[in-house]
């Protein structure tokens, strides 16, 4: 995929400690930038100086209304820009512009492509690969591919996922993308990446690992009777056209 199909979309809240050296990562490395302020108490634009703001496209909400519906804010920016795809990065820090081109150069058309995080590290926590192996084991099962890193936040999708039947809004969003996606016959691919993955004492986080792993959980539980006729269906379809 050529680099001028797609822009960065960075949805953020209350990051103001990260959020700069984030965007000014992305411009020096010549990318268009989509920042999408997801209610932060101050708001992100305010942040830059108006030489800056000149460079950036800037989305903000009034309220926070979640990480999944900040993606769909940025998306929807990037296609009314005329982008076929965005590129989405975190706001606090982990991940680095200089990977970007790893996914950029394995996407065709109308793919999600997920960059995959090393977790091999003494200091991420066994929470952290624990949940990491629950969610991929989910994701692997009702997407039909092989996903390592199904958490990971730093992706590439096209502007059709503005199609898919997606009810919810927050971090659990981003794994019924993945399924919805998939569910319409579309390709999922995984590169990996290097990212910075900070000690306990520097984390920012605003993920709720009981409330939203649960809702991550619960985007799966739903969709699981689906899965089983699909299973059950599929077959007797196949046999009944023979």
């Amino acid at each position: 995929m050529n680099q001028t199909s797609v822009i960065v979309i960075i949805p953020t809240y209350n990051n103001p400690e990260t959020i700069r050296d984030v965007v000014n990562d992305v411009l020096n490395h010549s990318y268009k930038v989509i920042v999408i302020d997801d209610g932060s108490d101050t708001a992100v634009k305010d942040l830059f100086s108006e030489e800056e703001q000149k460079r950036i496209y800037f989305v903000r909400h009034d309220e926070n209304q979640g990480k999944g519906q900040a993606i769909i804010s940025g998306t929807i920016k990037a296609k009314e820009l005329g982008y076929t795809h965005v590129l989405s990065m975190d706001g606090d820090g982990q991940h680095l512009a200089s990977q970007a081109k790893r996914l950029i150069d394995v996407c065709d058309a109308d793919e999600i492509i997920i960059g995959a995080r090393n977790f091999d590290l003494e200091h991420v926590p066994f929470g952290s690969k624990f949940g990491r192996w629950f969610s991929n084991m989910w994701a692997c099962w009702d997407t039909g591919y092989t996903i390592k890193d199904s958490l990971s936040g730093y992706r590439i999708y096209p502007v059709s996922i503005l199609d898919l039947p997606i009810k919810t809004k927050r971090f659990d969003w981003e794994m019924e993308v993945l399924v919805r996606h998939a569910d319409a016959g579309k390709k999922i691919k995984e590169v990996d990446i290097e990212c910075y993955y900070p000690v306990a004492e520097e984390r920012v986080s605003h993920f709720k690992k009981f409330e939203d792993t649960m809702a991550i959980v619960w985007v799966h539980v739903q969709i699981l009777p689906f899965k089983w006729v699909k299973t059950i269906i599929k077959p007797f379809m196949l046999f009944k056209s023979n």
